[in-house]
């Protein structure tokens, strides 16, 4: 069924890529690159979850007591495990890494990050341009497998001052303990969604109430995680709102560290220009949608800080 869910969401996804992107000239991409793309991402999700799943319904069996607590500590293992190992064995089956040249660039980038206390092997430059001129640049990996990565569209935008200050933010979420505490806030969601499906597998009514057998543990998984987005959707402005205040408090780490909110503001004006942000969205679609403030929101933030 999950699988029929992902093949209806293929028609969706092409018209994205290949007309909305492609109308307002943002896609690089081409349809074998995509084809490519959605088999990879296919035998990636099956090598990875099927066995989870295997693991879990057989954990989630009636009459286990506490497997569905078990089955919640398999699957945080997983992702953790996908954290650790996506930046050296699942991102490179997509986009070509290299280190940034050296140069005035790198050497301010480097000291940046002595200077926050960061140890970094490297910096890296991912082929971004070839699938969007989107820009970005992120901070990935735990321990020994963590790297910086920014998009060859962004050193192309941005100054190295500009550039400065986004590694300044990118390493404000690192050092502000930002990644575990959505990790920490995912894991807590996920135990509550087992407890609540180790109810409902007791309850022989759910099952009546949708024509299955009681006892069956993989309708059950499915009729949960189908219900669980209505749920989802109603806890996302909670979710929005700690994403926000994130970007909020690496937007004031950056501004430190790099000695004022100039180069971040004129990075973050730049970035708005080339991705065609909104600048004035409605409030509540803001508040469902965005994990970022407005450009507007971050500008009167950073000075505000900076008085």
């Amino acid at each position: 069924m999950a699988a029929c869910l992902q093949l209806a969401e293929l028609p969706l996804d092409w018209y994205a890529v290949f007309r909305l992107e492609q109308r307002f000239g943002f896609n690089t991409s081409t349809l074998r690159i995509w084809v490519a793309d959605k088999l990879k991402e296919s035998l990636i999700t099956v090598a990875l979850l099927y066995p989870v799943a295997v693991v879990v319904v057989k954990l989630l069996e009636p009459g286990r007591g506490l497997g569905w607590f078990w089955a919640w500590v398999a699957l945080m293992c997983v992702q953790v495990l996908i954290v650790i190992v996506a930046p050296v064995l699942i991102l490179p089956l997509f986009n070509k890494f290299v280190p940034l040249s050296d140069g005035e660039l790198r050497q301010r980038l480097i000291a940046l990050a002595q200077r926050a206390g960061v140890r970094i092997r490297d910096i890296e430059v991912m082929d971004g341009s070839r699938r969007s001129r989107h820009s970005n640049a992120f901070f990935t990996g735990l321990g020994p497998f963590r790297k910086i990565v920014l998009f060859d569209t962004l050193v192309g935008q941005l100054s190295p001052p500009e550039l400065e200050a986004v590694l300044a933010h990118e390493i404000g979420h690192f050092k502000l303990k930002h990644v575990p505490i959505r990790i920490a806030v995912s894991a807590a969601g996920a135990l509550l969604g087992f407890w609540a499906v180790s109810i409902l597998l007791r309850s022989n009514a759910f099952y009546e109430a949708f024509g299955f057998e009681p006892g069956s543990v993989a309708p059950a998984l499915l009729l949960s995680g189908l219900l669980a987005g209505t749920v989802a959707f109603w806890l996302m402005p909670l979710a929005q709102w700690l994403a926000r205040r994130h970007e909020h408090a690496a937007d004031k780490f950056a501004a430190r560290l790099t000695g004022g909110p100039a180069a971040l503001i004129s990075a973050l004006r730049k970035l708005e220009e080339k991705n065609l942000g909104n600048l004035v969205p409605h409030p509540l679609f803001s508040r469902f949608y965005y994990s970022h403030p407005t450009l507007l929101e971050r500008e009167r933030a950073l000075r505000a800080s900076s008085r």
